[in-house]
């Protein structure tokens, strides 16, 4: 029998399902795509974020392990992208046959636009608590997805030992 989970961590997993179902669902979305004036589905912006944060061009199998989804849904969302003008693929320098994936300027604009958005609705949604406070919750939430990151990293080396 497992130990009984202690009451903090329950309430801590509630509020992150209540954070995760509220962040994705598709009327929020919405609302932030047509204020930034940026017509693409919900499924296009994690990706396009995951090449700004990049930096640079990425391979599509790096996206996918990134974004933790299927190789395919990235192939049909970069076509799909590409069609729109939001990224353009180059070729990988480490290998001829290969090509990486980057976004284009357009691509670029629309994710600032996106996130000038999203933090101006954060910022208005949180405008009654002090700066103190919102500064705590920016370190503490980066602290426990740090821990998290940790815990995932060590589960995946045992796993890796035992031959999982």
């Amino acid at each position: 029998m497992s130990p009984p989970v202690p009451r903090d961590i329950i309430e801590i997993e509630g509020a992150l399902t209540r954070v995760a179902h509220m962040l994705t669902r598709a009327r929020l979305h919405d609302r932030v795509a047509a204020a930034a004036g940026v017509p693409v589905d919900r499924a296009a912006v994690p990706l396009l974020r995951a090449l700004a944060e990049n930096g640079g061009p990425m391979r599509p199998g790096e996206l996918a392990v990134r974004l933790a989804v299927e190789a395919p849904h990235v192939t049909r969302q970069v076509q799909r992208l590409e069609r729109a003008g939001y990224v353009q693929r180059v070729p990988d320098p480490d290998d001829r046959r290969a090509q990486r994936i980057r976004l284009s300027d357009t691509g670029a604009e629309a994710v600032e636009c996106i996130r000038a958005v999203g933090r101006q609705w954060m910022a208005d949604a949180l405008a009654g608590w002090p700066p103190g406070e919102r500064e705590r919750l920016a370190a503490l939430v980066h602290r426990m997805l740090d821990d998290f990151e940790t815990h995932r990293d060590r589960m995946d080396a045992a796993e890796a030992r035992s031959g999982i």
